[in-house]
């Protein structure tokens, strides 16, 4: 196990023999790391918390430290990060409640760059991207293959939908529509993102399929729960990314971001 000498480990933390503990980390104790993770230098790690397979974490970034939420009192919570992912400087990823999942959960292969903030209780799947400086409030949900632009901010409970792209500076306090544009302060959505959906390989008929709910959506001039209905009905776009968007809007509990804007302007549109 490649420790540097500067290093401080607490004797309760376990540490794969193939890890390697950069200088001047703090590991400590009911702390878990995984085959092959890399702490390049000054990383801060408190328990209980589990790192898992070929992660790389960058210098000053700190982990499963407490919450900030001002009614922990310092309950048992942990924290869990997956296998292959890239923490950049200054990330802060912190510890659940008791109040919520009493866990902040990360997935594989993300890339969290330098400044971002992971909040109590998030739950952050797979293959995303959290650019620089963007902020996750406590409890929020960003599933697969999401991409949050510099500087972003979801509002705690919300959630972000698969394959989801949020620009920078963006300010969500609903939840962010899977496969779609969303950008602004108060954020809205500019349609589907085709484009990324193609580069991510999905099929153009997929696509396709999309694009006419989103139309059910943000055009028709029917109410999201009578164009949820309609999109239900459609036979011709039947498939499993239609079918999750669907119950991703229905299992809402603070609603979606569903006010459109136009792409001149960014002006919010009701008659598109």
């Amino acid at each position: 196990m490649p420790v540097h000498p500067t290093a401080i480990l607490d004797p309760a933390a376990r540490v794969a023999p193939d890890a390697d503990v950069g200088p001047y980390c703090v590991v400590g104790a009911e702390v878990e790391i995984g085959p092959r993770t890399r702490l390049m230098a000054h990383v801060y790690l408190e328990g209980p918390a589990w790192i898992g397979e070929d992660n790389l974490l960058f210098p000053y970034s700190s982990i499963g430290v407490a919450s900030q939420d001002l009614k922990y009192r310092g309950e048992r919570a942990e924290t869990r990060i997956g296998d292959r992912n890239r923490i950049r400087e200054f990330v802060t990823i912190h510890r659940g409640t008791v109040t919520g999942r009493s866990q902040t959960t990360i997935g594989d292969r993300n890339y969290v760059m330098a400044y971002a903030h992971v909040a109590h209780d998030c739950l952050v799947g797979n293959d995303t991207i959290l650019s620089h400086g963007t902020t996750l409030g406590g409890h929020v949900d960003v599933d697969d293959f999401a991409t949050l632009g510099g500087y972003a901010g979801i509002h705690q409970f919300c959630r972000v939908g698969k394959y989801a792209f949020i620009g920078g500076f963006s300010a969500c306090t609903k939840d962010v529509l899977p496969y779609s544009k969303t950008v602004g302060n108060r954020a809205m959505i500019y349609g589907l993102n085709s484009i990324g959906l193609i580069r991510r390989g999905f099929q153009t008929d997929t696509v396709r399929k999309l694009k006419s709910a989103y139309r059910y959506l943000l055009v028709s001039k029917l109410n999201t729960s009578r164009a949820l209905d309609r999109i239900d009905a459609d036979a011709s776009i039947d498939c499993p990314e239609v079918r999750y968007l669907v119950a991703f809007i229905r299992g809402a509990k603070r609603g979606v971001v569903i006010k459109r804007a136009t792409r001149r302007t960014g002006e919010s549109s009701s008659d598109e």
